[in-house]
């Protein structure tokens, strides 16, 4: 029993190390990008850096948490890039958007059959698309043009998804992971 206790509390120790190493070592990047020691000057276009400007500061939020090896395998198999999830100004859509380069491989994003969902795992939320009275569901399926962006939004009722939280995108077999909210 003390032994097992012991064991937590070294895996603990070694844990919390690790995290402060890593901390440590962003903090320093940070500073080594920004050319200051933690304050950040907003310059110019801040679309470059891929973080938005607030107030004057720039974003902590990141424009994407996918790898550039994962933008390839979407580019690739499914014919679509510059994914990304955005929350409306109200909150209540976080809209979903897509650069189609392959109309074939794309088609899949388009059909009205397949529903789509966005699926948040620290709320533990699944998002449907809305269907208005009038318009029909907030999301456009009509055949994809190379070269066109297209969106779809998610109904974001009780505000579960939060920008900043990493989700996923499925409609159909599609699955796009690793989706940073903004």
């Amino acid at each position: 029993m003390k032994r097992q206790k012991i064991a937590t509390v070294r895996i603990n120790v070694g844990m919390a190390i690790l995290i402060a190493f890593a901390l440590l070592a962003s903090a320093i990047v940070c500073a080594a990008n920004t050319g200051t020691h933690g304050h950040t000057a907003v310059q110019g276009n801040t679309a470059a850096h891929g973080n938005t400007a607030v107030h004057g500061k720039k974003s902590r939020f990141p424009s994407g948490g996918m790898p550039p090896s994962a933008k390839g395998y979407y580019a690739i198999k499914w014919g679509v890039d510059q994914m990304s999830a955005k929350l409306t100004e109200s909150g209540q859509l976080v809209r979903f958007t897509y650069r189609v380069i392959d109309p074939k491989k794309a088609a899949q994003l388009q059909d009205r059959g397949a529903a789509p969902s966005m699926l948040d795992g620290r709320a533990h939320v699944a998002l449907q698309v809305p269907t208005m009275e009038k318009v029909g569901p907030l999301r456009q399926t009509m055949g994809a043009e190379a070269g066109k962006a297209y969106w779809i939004a998610f109904s974001n009722k009780g505000f579960p998804v939060k920008q900043g939280d990493a989700v996923s995108v499925t409609i159909g077999t599609f699955r796009a992971d690793g989706l940073i909210v903004q």
